[in-house]
């Protein structure tokens, strides 16, 4: 019997049909962005509908002023004036929109006994095993010497061709299946199928030189071109409700684009905030947070800067330096969601569980901690009156058993410059495989507890 201090999200949920059309939105939304650039493409453009000017068009910062950063279009901000000046400090939402995947090597075309492939390198944590015999896409950009960005996305269409990386037969998969999980499908091995028809190749090499034809007449690139491209192989097919009941939602890149798209309806219901208010979506963050679009560049600060600057007519690096430390935020990320066929790993009492709401975790990091800000009880408190107030749904968790492993989020690197911040998100099912899955009931109530978050006045 379920205990009657557990609150299950579906009892209080009672879905308004904005937030039954923002659920279709939400599947579109992780449909056509599959990649960092993808997403924020997407978002900057319902940003542009809504009222988000760019940077480099505003001439202030006054009440209720829509601003939009772009960082290298594979990140951004978006923030709103509030009625207090910024130098008190702001609050923010901040996702990522990158996920794990794999990447296409620089130099990655070949050609192998009448078989073409292409060399990846697998971005994030994965389980390599995952990613062998299964419907694969191509996306991303090339960029051509001259300077001129092809896109390519192939494998979404229906009269797309798909591509894949092969499996060995189990027939033959003796010394496979006698390796560890980790080791039987090889990092190396992990080689895009890309064709077999020589009939239009050349040389001693006719299949690669038959694709690279294909390349040159649909896209304008030729081989040399792949030093300058970002392409990303993800899972083809779109998003899906999931459950006879519908309940759930199965797509890829959930982490962390469910908690980003939560982010951007919160602000886009936000009219006139007492505090300046913002939504960031970060890049990089499955592999550290590193590159000039991932959350250790400075981007914040400096749009911060740049906004005070908007208000007070000068640049002043203290009332910046305060605005950073007078800031409160949620770090918007997953977490692990309790799995009845894996509880081996997980600690039922500190569990996120589907259904049951948005999740606080007070520290994430592996083991003791390690990579974690570990918030400050204090603010945990403000944020619960905040969510209790809304009548939003929550819970608390952390990533598993302590000594099982853990992952970070962008909440470290956040709070060096003295914020507060604390992790909230929702719990995913198959968290960091091709196709994940998360909780109608939980995404609404993040939607919920965002604009809670955001909209706050004291």
């Amino acid at each position: 019997m379920r205990s009657k201090m557990v609150k299950l999200a579906w009892d209080e949920l009672k879905i308004s049909e904005k937030e039954r059309q923002a659920m279709t939105e939400y599947l579109a939304f992780l449909s056509e962005g599959k990649t960092e650039r993808e997403s924020w493409q997407i978002l900057e453009r319902w940003a542009k509908k809504s009222g988000f000017t760019s940077l480099d068009e505003v001439k202030d910062f006054k009440s209720g002023q829509k601003v939009r950063l772009e960082v290298q279009g594979k990140a951004g901000i978006l923030a709103i004036a509030g009625l207090r000046p910024l130098s008190e400090g702001f609050r923010i939402v901040a996702a990522h929109i990158d996920a794990p995947r794999l990447d296409i090597k620089q130099r990655p075309l070949y050609e192998e006994e009448g078989l073409a492939f292409l060399k990846t390198h697998y971005y994030g944590g994965i389980k390599k095993y995952q990613w062998t015999a299964l419907p694969l896409a191509l996306h991303g950009v090339i960029i051509l010497t001259e300077g001129q960005k092809v896109s390519i996305v192939v494998g979404e269409d229906e009269e797309d061709p798909i591509f894949t990386i092969t499996d060995l037969l189990p027939h033959l998969a003796k010394d496979q299946n006698d390796k560890k999980l980790s080791e039987a499908i090889t990092g190396e091995g992990l080689n895009l199928l890309l064709g077999h028809d020589p009939s239009t190749g050349e040389g001693e090499e006719r299949v690669k030189s038959a694709i690279l034809n294909i390349l040159k007449e649909k896209y304008g690139i030729q081989e040399d071109d792949f030093v300058s491209a970002e392409l990303e192989v993800v899972p083809a097919g779109k998003a899906r409700y999931a459950g006879l009941d519908r309940s759930l939602i199965a797509g890829y890149g959930q982490d962390d684009r469910v908690c980003a798209f939560a982010a951007w309806k919160a602000i886009e219901a936000i009219e006139q905030p007492e505090w300046t208010t913002m939504v960031l979506f970060a890049d990089k963050e499955e592999i550290g947070s590193d590159s000039n679009t991932g959350m250790k560049a400075r981007y914040l600060e400096n749009f911060v800067a740049e906004l005070i600057t908007l208000q007070t007519g000068t640049y002043n690096g203290l009332m910046v330096r305060r605005a950073m430390a007078r800031a409160k935020a949620l770090s918007a990320d997953v977490t692990g969601g309790y799995d009845p066929n894996y509880t081996e790993v997980m600690d039922k009492r500190n569990s996120a569980f589907l259904g049951r709401g948005m999740v606080i975790s007070k520290y994430t990091g592996s083991r003791g901690k390690s990579g974690s800000s570990d918030a400050n009880p204090e603010f945990i408190a403000e944020v619960r009156r905040i969510f209790d107030k809304a009548k939003i749904v929550w819970q608390t968790a952390e990533l598993g058993k302590v000594d099982q492993g853990g992952g970070g989020t962008i909440a470290q690197y956040m709070a060096i410059y003295g914020m507060e911040v604390l992790d909230c998100g929702v719990g995913i099912l198959s968290m960091h495989a091709p196709w994940e899955i998360s909780s109608v009931a939980d995404l609404v109530m993040m939607m919920r507890g965002y604009y809670a978050f955001l909209a706050y006045r004291n």
